[in-house]
């Protein structure tokens, strides 16, 4: 069997090589059925040394290590995407270039595979997590949100740190949208998961690339991506605030045929105003987004470029290959 790293990676100079060599010692103890190894590193367009030091571990290990260069950086979607199109093993990982996520991990996710043939996926996700209670509020509610509005589950705290069998690569690949969520893909094709808690090491060089604000643009993509219930609770505003128009109309016809009230003038306009102009720009906004996404899918623009691809001159990883 062969095992298939796939590594995204956005200004990781200083990660390349200390991930490369702890990914090599991690091997060692892999399980015999696992003969041999391919790393695909992917270049997201990193504004660093990357690309060279890429180069360089070409190089030195051209029989294990496969280089994918993106003309500008596209995002992470289509840096795993990119792997996924070039991966060729039995099983396929997706690990992160920092060393938080352990290759150790990788080995314990490859074993649970093997023993157990009905697991197709073995997914990783942090019991505890080190952040910042607004933070760990906002993930509480996506998840409580997107598990209500979907008709998929999300499991809390799962990532993209994964290893699957091929057959689980064929069937993400097999979904072309443009706006990809991967935590959704990963639910939606569904194949028999099983979730394994581990501990996030820090990194070990560079600071991370994902702020709060990321992380609020991708929990909206999620939910753009994986359910319709903004547009229903549009049209259910609508009928809300069209019902209550009705009955404030009533409310003043009666008020002055009968009690003789005087009809409230500009200030009561100005505030129907305000409020309804802005319900309806927000509701127009709703409605943008998913035809905006409408728009890009039709257009068809591949998720990506690539700008250079250094393809392994073996598949076979052995003693040789890697101390030389």
């Amino acid at each position: 069997m062969k095992l298939s790293l796939i590594i995204p990676c956005y200004n990781e100079q200083d990660n390349i090589m200390p991930f490369f060599e702890e990914t090599v010692k991690a091997f060692q103890n892999m399980p015999k059925a696992v003969r041999s190894l391919e790393m695909i590193f992917v270049n997201d367009g990193s504004n660093d040394m990357t690309s060279r030091n890429l180069k360089d571990l070409y190089n030195s290990y051209s029989s294990v290590v496969t280089v994918v260069e993106f003309s500008r950086n596209f995002g992470k979607e289509a840096a795993m995407l990119a792997g996924l199109r070039h991966a060729t093993g039995d099983f396929i990982t997706i690990i992160d270039a920092d060393l938080q996520q352990r290759p150790e991990i990788v080995v314990k996710m490859v074993e649970h595979l093997l023993q157990n043939e009905d697991c197709d996926m073995v997914a990783a996700y942090q019991e505890e997590r080190i952040e910042g209670k607004l933070m760990s509020f906002m993930k509480n509610t996506f998840y409580k949100f997107i598990n209500a509005a979907s008709e998929i589950d999300f499991f809390r705290g799962a990532s993209d740190f994964r290893t699957f069998r091929k057959n689980v690569a064929e069937a993400i690949l097999s979904m072309p949208e443009y706006y990809r969520f991967s935590k959704g893909i990963f639910s939606w094709i569904g194949f028999n998961t099983h979730f394994m808690p581990y501990i996030a090491e820090e990194r070990f060089s560079g600071t991370t690339k994902f702020s709060f604000f990321k992380s609020l643009k991708y929990a909206l993509e999620g939910i753009i991506a994986f359910t319709t219930l903004p547009l229903k609770l549009a049209t259910g505003v609508g009928i809300f605030t069209f019902a209550l128009s009705i009955l404030y109309m009533l409310i003043v016809i009666i008020q002055k045929l009968f009690f003789g009230v005087d009809v409230p003038g500009y200030a009561t306009i100005v505030v129907l105003i305000l409020f309804l102009g802005g319900l309806q720009l927000l509701l127009t906004g709703v409605a943008g987004e998913y035809l905006a996404r409408t728009y890009i899918q039709g257009k068809n623009r591949p998720l990506y470029i690539e700008k250079q691809v250094l393809k392994p001159k073996s598949t076979e990883l052995n003693e040789g290959n890697i101390n030389e």
